[in-house]
């Protein structure tokens, strides 16, 4: 793979024949995409924090990237229940108030042709009772995380570990959720099953440490995963089903699986085991070689021949470069599409790509 080039002016201009991938349409799953950019999952955290309901703003917001032409707009993290809330200002969709917000915003992105899913979350562990409704985290185990919850900069509380009522409960959530997404005109959802949150806590070795069929070996481990991939493509069906998993971690995030190829054969076996079409792999830096010389996303399309989203600090080159190599359908940009409401006019017509400055951007909506 090409590297990420570190220079502005890289994003100023597209090569000869990146249009022809970049901007054509496709259609994956029960939706037909513009293109095969994606808007990446961003937390925004612009939703009311005491009813987690969006307003207009995000309405213009997610508008003004629809409008831009984007293939796939991934919401930013919505929360099933109060307890899966795990930073200040995150919108939910477990409520007729946070429902009927969403379908403003999705009324808005149909009519600017574009197609958007709700990404679907519960953070277990990485909160704090003050956020998860004054009660405490849950988690697969009794292990705290360490550091402070990003955003509300207080400690990680203790969680509780869920007994098997409470994770059927949370499955029950995830479906209704997805069931709650389609009646707020969203086009499907994707399952956050990464970066440390609820369901990559029980995926992982280092948060849980259960003895029932829910523990084990990774095998054994991915038993959640795929009980709430199923609940969910039940209640919406799998072409409007999306996972995203990640060896990244929120609260660990130099963590890697001891021997990636391995995890991730286990992981894409699970997939197809719960029904899955669509998978969304989700690391830091795309082109970063993981094992036996493989990126990633390399390694995932050697066991994988469904619908993948690529993303990791991608650039137009290198996403071209590898949906032609059949690695990926879809190209996901995360923060660029946060520094530039017009991130496809931007590349089509060679203008300079607005770097995403944190201090600027990160408490801003354009």
């Amino acid at each position: 793979m090409s590297q990420i080039s570190k220079e502005t002016n890289t994003w100023g201009y597209l090569k000869d024949g990146l249009e022809s991938k970049l901007f054509e349409p496709i259609k994956i799953g029960a939706w037909n995409l513009r293109s095969r950019i994606a808007m990446a999952p961003l937390t925004r955290t612009f939703a009311d924090d005491q009813t987690g309901v969006v307003g207009d703003d995000i309405v213009e917001y997610y508008r003004k990237r629809a409008a831009d032409g984007v293939g796939l707009i991934i919401s930013e993290g919505t929360v099933i229940s109060p307890r899966g809330k795990g930073y200040p200002g995150v919108p939910g969709i477990y409520s007729d108030e946070q429902i009927k917000g969403w379908k403003k915003v999705t009324e808005a992105v149909h009519k600017e042709g574009g197609t958007m899913i709700a990404q679907i979350w519960h953070v277990g562990r990485l909160s704090h009772h003050e956020l998860a409704g004054n009660l405490p985290p849950q988690a697969p185990s009794i292990i705290p995380a360490e550091g402070l919850v990003s955003r509300f900069r207080k400690p990680y509380d203790v969680p509780e570990e869920m007994t098997l009522e409470d994770i059927n409960e949370v499955i029950n959530q995830y479906a209704q959720a997805a069931k709650n997404a389609i009646a707020a005109g969203f086009d499907g959802v994707e399952i956050h099953g990464a970066h440390g949150y609820l369901i990559d806590q029980f995926n992982s070795d280092i948060t849980n440490h259960r003895t029932d069929k829910y523990g084990g070996d990774l095998n054994q481990r991915l038993t959640f995963m795929k009980e709430v991939i199923k609940a969910v493509i039940a209640a919406i069906g799998t072409d409007r089903t999306m996972i995203r998993f990640s060896a990244h971690k929120a609260d660990i995030p130099n963590y890697m699986w001891e021997d990636p190829e391995m995890a991730i054969r286990t992981f894409v076996k699970a997939f197809k085991e719960a029904g899955a079409t669509m998978i969304h792999p989700s690391i830091m830096h795309f082109d970063r070689v993981l094992a036996n010389g493989k990126t990633m996303h390399q390694l995932v399309r050697k066991y994988w021949d469904g619908v993948i989203i690529g993303v990791g600090t991608l650039n137009p080159e290198m996403a071209n470069q590898a949906i032609e190599e059949g690695i990926i359908d879809v190209a996901a940009f995360g923060r660029p599409l946060i520094s530039n409401p017009d991130f496809i006019h931007r590349l089509k017509n060679g203008k300079k790509i607005v770097e995403y400055d944190v201090k600027k951007h990160l408490n801003t909506l354009i």
